[in-house]
């Protein structure tokens, strides 16, 4: 039996296609030397560099906490799978990156990644859900599963980071393409997008500053440790989503009525 796809399935597809083939055969970069020297070298309550560690943290709450709410939230489907993912991914990043940073070096960056990944997949497969169809979501949320693991092994083995840069970045250059190019189909979760990727945005601004952010709090906060805060407030506008329509038209009247 012949499927037909729809116009924004093509699209999306021929874009993911373009992604594959910038990964495959595009030109190999290599890591960064100085890629494991962080800026705050500090040990704390004896954890060594203890507040990009520390950092972690708010992914394992942003991850138990969204679950517990996708629990009690009556939405389904493709968009409850990749919720579901999309928290578990925090959870593993929370732990794949604490273990990373305890100890920073290769292995530690690949586990790091590979959890990172699952995170990927499902907010990805989320939007694609909400926006194109709900088996583009499915299946986007499951190839990332399978690639974005194989990206991070190409570099481990390799030393060309090229295929886990497409990941990352081509994956939001998908989300900016599905939200041009999708539409809203009810019934999906009201995530403001916007704010997600504005707080990707700051993570990547607050990691590219790490030493320089350091200086300028007098040596009390790291760009890198600001940017795990600036990444795990990602999850919010996913868990706002998550609250019943009725809870948020009386939290908007509650607010009109105080102000």
């Amino acid at each position: 039996m012949r499927i037909a796809c729809t116009r924004n399935e093509i699209v999306l597809l021929a874009a993911f296609a373009a992604l594959c083939g910038l990964a495959l055969f595009g030109p190999a970069i290599a890591q960064p030397p100085d890629a494991h020297a962080f800026a705050d070298q500090r040990m704390l309550w004896g954890i060594p560099h203890a507040l990009d560690v520390l950092s972690n943290l708010p992914f394992a709450l942003a991850g138990g906490w969204g679950l517990a709410m996708l629990a009690r939230s009556e939405i389904a489907g493709a968009q409850r799978t990749c919720s579901g993912l999309f928290f578990v991914g925090l959870l593993l990043t929370a732990a794949g990156s604490s273990v990373y940073h305890f100890a920073p070096d290769d292995l530690g960056l690949a586990l790091d990644r590979g959890t990172m990944g699952v995170a990927f997949a499902g907010l990805l497969g989320l939007v694609a859900a909400a926006r194109v169809s709900e088996r583009a979501g499915t299946l986007l949320a499951a190839v990332l599963l399978v690639l974005a693991p194989l990206s991070v092994a190409a570099w481990f083995g390799t030393g060309n980071v090229l295929p886990w840069a497409v990941v990352q970045f081509g994956g939001i250059a998908l989300l900016l393409l599905v939200l041009a190019v999708g539409e809203t189909r009810p019934p999906s979760l009201p995530v403001r997008w916007s704010l997600v990727l504005l707080a990707y945005a700051l993570a990547k601004l607050l990691e590219a500053n790490d030493h320089a952010i350091l200086a300028l709090t007098g040596q009390w906060l790291s760009g890198h440790t600001l940017k795990h805060l600036a990444a795990a407030f990602a999850a919010w506008p996913v868990m706002a989503a998550l609250v019943p329509p009725a809870r948020r038209q009386n939290a908007r009247k509650t607010a009109a009525l105080a102000a």
